[in-house]
């Protein structure tokens, strides 16, 4: 099955030796995204939730760059440096999600890329 490589202007550029999201078939598998602005390459300021919103967005960039939008979303996987911010990832989920919500993983590290407070990446199932 052939491989097509997805990339859109409206989310960050891949900083290192990565794609932004490959299709293979009907399934695209998104590379992790942190809050950085698409047009600087620079990270959102502001707190938690002004990160995780930043991070859908860039997340919804590039599933519809692949043909697709958020609720495509199979599974989704958050890694946060602080987990007590997990209840507030719920909160802003929840405002760009609708049921049925995709399976989820939230896993709390040591650090991110440029010092993000989150990052997430996720698996698309395409109709």
């Amino acid at each position: 099955m052939a491989r097509e490589i997805i990339k859109t202007d409206k989310a960050p550029q891949a900083i290192g030796t990565y794609s932004q999201a490959i299709k293979v078939g009907t399934t695209v598998y998104m590379s992790g995204q942190i809050p950085l602005i698409p047009e600087t390459m620079e990270m959102v300021e502001g707190d938690i939730s002004v990160n995780i919103r930043r991070v859908f967005d860039n997340l919804k960039a590039v599933a519809q760059a692949a043909g697709g939008d958020l609720k495509d979303i199979a599974k989704l996987n958050i890694f946060l440096t602080d987990l007590s911010h997990f209840p507030t990832v719920n909160e802003v989920m929840a405002e760009y999600f609708t049921e049925p919500y995709p399976a989820r993983a939230a896993i709390g590290v040591a650090s991110l890329p440029k010092d993000a407070q989150v990052e997430m990446d996720a698996v698309l199932e395409l109709e």
